[in-house]
């Protein structure tokens, strides 16, 4: 009895002393809107599409970059990549970082400046580590969203005055785990994370897809070898939902489900050729859903163009530390006073010359219940190194009406991701030949790419007719590609004498 009394006590206490503002953000690995609530019939995501509906659902959210490290450097700055530096792959040999100082818009730095308790668990995939710190490090099973949110339990309701911030990084649902030697196919599906023979993840509930039920994304070409595989892509992505229903559940029994703001991302688009790491709608459009428990209005669809570079500013304006007007941390610690005292900083390249004056995002907490405001009118995007061989620089700027992609590098034929060469929804095309379909393509024009692809995008919504030459369109090429030089410029990308050196 007595100690029941201490637990009651004690739960008592965690609800009279949990803090307000918390925050949740979840980012999952290479993971299109392969969801229920964006009308997929077949995906089974009960956890995602509640807070859906009890919240904001963006249906034109879009990475900045499909390549994991660039686009999580964007999350966890709020600036492109044009002037965070991180331009690839952070681990191994790859060794792209993002500069030093970036520490005065880091997200974790900021958030911590706002009052708040920062943790991390699961994928992290950035550098440095000190620009990108979280005071509390959880270790977690990227591949058991489960696990990682019984592992973050002790982080959300501890006994504290200040809010959490709790960055959730998934591995699912991307590639890996080895092949299905179950299917009787020559060119075997990849696991996507999941138990060979149709094993369970311990503590996961696991949903198994028939491959005859999949959804064929517009990217693709309905075979054999990419049903399999979007059956295995499935399967993660409902472990996933497993996770943010447990991580629900806690907040429910600690009393902090309406104290709590969580938002649902990824990175950028699933990983099949087609999507990750091209610059095309099935690489940069990404799932994006906003439970706001302060926001009256709810179960709000939003038209508005957002953009990953929004994050940063979004997050810390709910907790209250954005200086809207300069659009930048209200308690804002400048680089050079940061580092002064720290030697090991090198004093060299530490960031674009002039400095970086504020973030490229802007706040969408504004917008939260609105479902006819617009946020931007155009968005850019870009690509320069996925792994640090796979050099092809595009950029991109897109609007309601037309989309243009610049290939700067396009007399090269396309790289791939290693464990997209070998995807076996790409070599079953690949090994027909260069005229066999892939998506809206040949397998030959996805890897022989024209210096510009202009798309009526409002028209032709899965980007199968470049207008480059068509010249009814040519006024349009011109202004979009005007945009894009002034964005570079703006960005200070280092891409734009391309323009006139080659």
């Amino acid at each position: 009895m007595r100690f029941l009394l201490f637990l009651l006590i004690f739960a008592a206490s965690i609800v009279a002393h949990a803090a307000e503002k918390n925050v949740i953000f979840i980012i999952t690995d290479d993971e299109s809107p392969t969801l229920g609530c964006y009308g997929d019939p077949v995906a089974k995501t009960p956890a995602i599409d509640a807070i859906a509906a009890d919240g904001s659902l963006f249906l034109n959210a879009f990475a900045t970059t499909a390549s994991c490290s660039a686009s999580r450097s964007v999350v966890m700055s709020g600036l492109h990549n044009h002037l965070n530096g991180q331009y690839g792959h952070q681990h191994s040999y790859h060794k792209f970082a993002s500069f030093l100082d970036v520490v005065s818009y880091s997200l974790p730095r900021v958030m911590t400046n706002a009052g708040y308790r920062t943790g991390h668990i699961g994928k992290y995939h950035v550098a440095p580590e000190e620009v990108y710190h979280y005071e509390t490090y959880m270790k977690g099973d990227g591949r058991n969203a489960v696990q990682m949110a019984n592992a973050s339990q002790e982080f959300i309701i501890a006994d504290s005055e200040k809010p959490f911030f709790l960055y959730f990084a998934t591995s699912d649902p991307h590639r890996g785990g080895g092949k299905d030697e179950t299917s009787k196919r020559e060119l075997k599906p990849d696991l996507f994370g999941n138990k060979p023979n149709d094993g369970s993840h311990e503590g996961v509930d696991e949903v198994f897809y028939d491959p005859a039920d999949v959804i064929i994304p517009h990217f693709l070409t309905d075979t054999p070898e990419t049903r399999e595989e979007l059956a295995q892509y499935y399967q993660s992505i409902s472990r996933v939902d497993r996770g943010v229903a447990r991580l629900v559940e806690i907040l429910k029994e600690a009393d902090l489900y309406d104290k709590t703001m969580i938002v649902f991302t990824a990175d950028h688009g699933m990983a099949f050729a087609g999507g990750k790491t091209t610059v095309y709608e099935g690489g940069l459009r990404v799932p994006f859903v906003v439970r706001n428990p302060y926001e009256k209005n709810r179960g709000v669809k939003h038209e508005g163009m957002i953009s990953h570079v929004d994050i940063a500013p979004s997050l810390l304006d709910f907790g209250g530390g954005l200086n809207r007007k300069a659009n930048r941390p209200k308690e804002f610690v400048e680089a050079k006073d940061y580092w002064k005292d720290k030697p090991y900083a090198a004093k060299e390249n530490r960031g674009p010359r002039g400095g970086i004056k504020s973030y490229h995002g802007k706040s969408w907490i504004p917008i939260l219940g609105k479902p006819d405001a617009e946020h931007w009118e155009t968005i850019f995007a870009s690509h320069t190194f996925h792994e640090i061989q796979m050099y092809y620089p595009m950029r991109v700027v897109r609007d309601r009406e037309y989309k243009l992609i610049w290939n700067v590098a396009h007399p090269l034929p396309y790289p791939f991701a290693s464990d997209l060469w070998v995807a076996s929804s790409f070599q079953a095309q690949f090994q027909q030949s260069l005229d066999a379909p892939y998506g809206q393509k040949t397998v030959g024009e996805y890897i022989h790419r024209q210096q510009f692809e202009l798309f009526k995008i409002d028209e032709d919504p899965y980007e199968a007719r470049n207008l480059v030459s068509d010249p009814a369109h040519r006024d349009a090429l011109v202004m979009m590609q005007e945009k894009l030089k002034q964005f570079q410029k703006e960005m200070k990308d280092p891409w734009i004498m391309k323009w006139e050196y080659e």
